[in-house]
């Protein structure tokens, strides 16, 4: 029986992933539902009963994969996106997290300080269980993502440790502030090392032992994942609660050294924590006891509304403050935190271990709310993640700029202050380096190489920009973004005016260096302050071009427009289908094909820009 159950666990899952790639929509949604299909809920095929006492083992092996795997892809230049804003979020984010929490659990629920601290170091985990599924469906800028993708498994791994050392100090035990600290550090100590221990251990064996092409990537992969199983099983024997800690270190160093078959041992780690996933949140889910989560009633309700619309943003923005985040992706990441698999598995031990104490009230108090923000968050959050993102306009196609000399880093930076998704391409590690200093996404390679173009995600880029002072470079990356990529938009800087031409037979926006350049310096003495107000384009002012559609515009005379738009912008300008160009007055009609240019404040602007073409 228990094998039908696990293969009907399985099959609910892999189907949930098909379902969700297909509608493009998170996939721990429809796990989370397939698993209460199955549960005491519905079904009743599976329960509490069912995997016995090595339930606990199989979501431990399971998590350890998971977050082995999400370490994994956290690379030392993806930590560096947003550095101050993750380190904030896993410092005192976390800590606000925490007591915060704690403060609702206690205020809400009338139950003691120390099971308050239990669900609320519970609540601080938001891992890769639930943040990889939506990444998978919604396209944020690198920054936004690094931040989601490091706090989750940092935070998976403080979580872990935490309720560990609250429940035996502070519950089980009788020590105190003290204690607690200590006990933490040792425990969250003894993971790191012994995951760096394994990782080391796993790198010399890969690189040492001379292995043959033809089974290399086979041995790469059963090492790896005999190294996770090392981790975690090893740290677990040293002390409890600290293998998720090595796994995830495990994964991190793995991931940050030149790891042979490196490709093919990322291909592994996706398609096994699919897997693990799937089953383990499946296998969680069906053990939601809606009981335990009605007895909480309106508080239950408040303390969702806590967590999730006071806590959460106020970590969000006191953790990005100062840095590139929009008010956008800030309101994103605010919207976008769903809790996973720590918090169900571990809730679920201790759950059992309050029982034992004789605190069975406490035990479905900890079930209940845990469940109930696991629930709320996934369906709410996770499951409407694009449909927040889309509102919010914080999924930007990539804009790929290919030189990092000086041109390319000051539009690069005025692109990314407009909210575009920047990566800058260059050969030169010296550039790549000046540029990641400089807060910007870099990429060392060569943008002539259409492997090169490829890892940049040039075949799902909106703009390709070539700005190095090499024509004949800037004419090859054009050439590869028109005809082997498709992409849309194509711009480039032309150093030799007579090269203008075979830049514009390929349908490229070429900009002529020495012609900008008179242009400018022509402003800036005939017209100072129209010169000054262009340079604040993006910022204070900004000017955007709309075409007209039948849907929209057609047949309306400015003064329409006029009467529509927010004070702070006008209509500046009317192109015609022809390409001629003028100053409209109030009586021109416009007609289906014609583009009219908004000009004024940038909210403004922004604001003209909606109302006509709200999807833009």
């Amino acid at each position: 029986m228990l094998v039908a159950i696990v293969a009907l666990i399985l099959t609910l899952g892999v189907a949930s992933r098909v379902l969700a790639d297909r509608l493009r929509i998170p996939s721990v949604l429809f796990l989370i539902f397939a698993g209460i299909a199955i549960g005491p809920e519905l079904l009743g095929l599976v329960t509490q009963e069912t995997f016995g006492d090595g339930l606990s083992a199989m979501v431990g092996v399971s998590v350890a994969i998971i977050l082995f795997e999400g370490g994994y892809h956290l690379r030392f230049e993806k930590l560096r996106e947003s550095p101050r804003a993750l380190t904030r979020m896993v410092t005192v984010g976390a800590a606000i997290t925490w007591l915060g929490a704690a403060a609702a659990v206690v205020v809400f629920l009338e139950t003691s300080i120390e099971v308050g601290l239990l669900v609320g170091a519970l609540l601080i985990a938001t891992g890769p269980t639930v943040i990889g599924p939506v990444l998978q469906v919604v396209t944020v800028r690198d920054h936004v993502a690094a931040v989601l993708e490091g706090k989750g498994v940092i935070n998976d791994v403080t979580a872990a440790i935490l309720v560990v050392v609250v429940f035996e100090v502070l519950i089980a035990g009788d020590g105190g502030l003290t204690h607690l600290v200590a006990d933490f550090a040792l425990r969250l100590g003894v993971g790191l090392s012994i995951g760096t221990l394994v990782s080391g251990v796993v790198w010399l064996v890969l690189t040492r032992s001379n292995l043959t092409p033809r089974t290399g990537p086979l041995h790469a992969r059963l090492i790896v994942l005999a190294g996770i199983v090392v981790a975690y099983g090893g740290a677990e024997l040293v002390a409890h609660e600290t293998g998720i800690a090595a796994a995830a270190m495990a994964g991190f160093v793995l991931g940050n050294v030149d790891l042979p078959h490196h490709e093919d041992v990322i291909d592994f780690l996706d398609d096994l924590s699919v897997v693990v996933l799937s089953f383990v949140f499946v296998a969680l889910a069906a053990l939601i006891d809606f009981a335990d989560i009605r007895t909480l009633g309106l508080a239950g309700l408040a303390i969702v509304v806590a967590i999730t619309l006071v806590l959460r943003p106020a970590v969000i923005y006191l953790s990005t403050t100062s840095e590139r985040f929009t008010r956008s992706e800030r309101l994103f990441l605010s919207a976008v935190g769903p809790r996973g698999i720590i918090p169900a598995s571990v809730a679920t031990l201790f759950a059992v271990e309050l029982q034992a104490l004789g605190r069975p009230q406490e035990a479905q108090l900890l079930a209940g709310t845990v469940f109930l923000i696991i629930f709320a968050t996934v369906v709410l959050q996770a499951g409407l993640a694009r449909q927040i993102a889309n509102y919010l306009e914080v999924s930007p196609m990539r804009t790929i700029l290919v030189g990092g000399g000086r041109v390319g880093l000051s539009l690069a930076e005025r692109l990314e202050q407009d909210g575009e998704n920047v990566l800058l391409v260059d050969p030169d590690p010296d550039a790549v380096e000046t540029a990641r200093k400089r807060g910007l996404r870099a990429l060392e390679g060569d943008g002539t190489d259409a492997d090169v173009l490829e890892k940049a995600g040039a075949s799902n880029a909106k703009t390709v920009i070539a700005t190095t002072p090499d024509d004949d470079v800037n004419l090859l990356v054009c050439q590869l973004a028109k005809t082997t990529f498709d992409v849309e938009k194509v711009a480039s800087r032309v150093n030799q005016p007579e090269n203008v031409d075979a830049f514009e037979s390929l349908g490229v926006r070429a900009i002529d260096l020495s012609m900008a350049t008179a242009w400018s310096l022509e402003n800036v003495l005939e017209r100072p302050s129209l010169s000054a107000w262009m340079n604040e384009l993006g910022r204070t002012g900004d000017v955007q071009e709309i075409e007209v559609t039948a849907s929209d515009l057609v047949e309306k005379t400015i003064a329409d427009v006029n009467a529509e738009i927010p004070d702070g912008c006008i209509v500046g300008l009317l192109t015609h289908q022809d390409g001629t160009t003028e100053v409209p007055t109030g009586d021109h009609r416009l007609r289906d094909g014609d583009r009219v240019t908004f000009l004024g404040q940038t909210a403004a602007v922004d604001r003209a820009i909606k109302r006509f073409h709200p999807h833009d």
